[in-house]
């Protein structure tokens, strides 16, 4: 059997593919960056509820998270198509990932920093945004980029909710031509063709920045 001919479709899925990782790593970001200054507050009130939500975002599995987004919240009146269900459950995952990562970026940066800038009367808040928080964001850029490489992969968790994403296309190939070993394989080899590069470019990076701490 000739799979060339259905290789458009698997590459379509790779698009669909493609778009998750996009929806849920920039919005994924942007929240874990909003979680991860949640849960460094110095405010109880604010650190505490923000640390469970991390919580329960890094101890559920991400394929529990899509089922309760697609299957659980209509329940209650929220309902969405399978592709923003499996984006927001993605999202939700990984904003708790990446802000434990951000966070972690943030206290590693020197004590001595934030003293240099109160020295020089530089505000509590104008010392953070434009002294620590770059420094700690340029730190996690290596393991944020593990995490988006991990965050592609996972889309394939798409699949039990009808997303038509590659794992979803490679399905439905292999049941036309029967070839299961075959069409998986290459599916498989299209994963490794994103997935590979991206992770010598995140050494790459790791690198790069190492260098310039040194």
């Amino acid at each position: 059997m000739d799979l060339v001919e259905y290789l458009p479709r698997l590459l379509q899925g790779l698009l669909v593919s493609l778009q998750l990782t996009v929806v849920s790593v920039v919005f994924g970001y942007l929240l874990g960056l909003l979680l991860a200054l949640g849960v460094s507050s110095i405010k109880p009130w604010l650190r505490w509820p923000t640390l469970i939500v991390v919580e329960i975002g890094r101890g559920i599995p991400a394929l529990v998270v899509l089922y309760i987004v697609y299957y659980g919240l209509p329940a209650v009146g929220l309902l969405f198509d399978n592709f923003w269900a499996a984006a927001i459950g993605l999202t939700f995952t990984v904003a708790a990932y990446s802000s434990e990562m951000i966070r972690g970026g943030i206290q590693s940066v020197a004590r001595g920093q934030s003293e240099a800038a109160s020295a020089l009367g530089l505000p509590r808040i104008s010392s953070f945004g434009r002294i620590i928080l770059p420094q700690g964001l340029r730190s996690s850029i290596p393991a944020l980029m593990g995490l988006a490489i991990q965050s592609f992969q996972g889309t394939s968790l798409a699949y039990s909710i009808s997303v038509a994403e590659l794992m979803s296309q490679a399905y439905q190939v292999s049941s036309i031509t029967f070839e299961y070993l075959a069409v998986f394989t290459l599916a498989g080899a299209i994963y490794i063709v994103i997935a590979v590069p991206a992770t010598w470019l995140s050494v790459y990076a790791e690198h790069r920045l190492s260098r310039g701490y040194a």
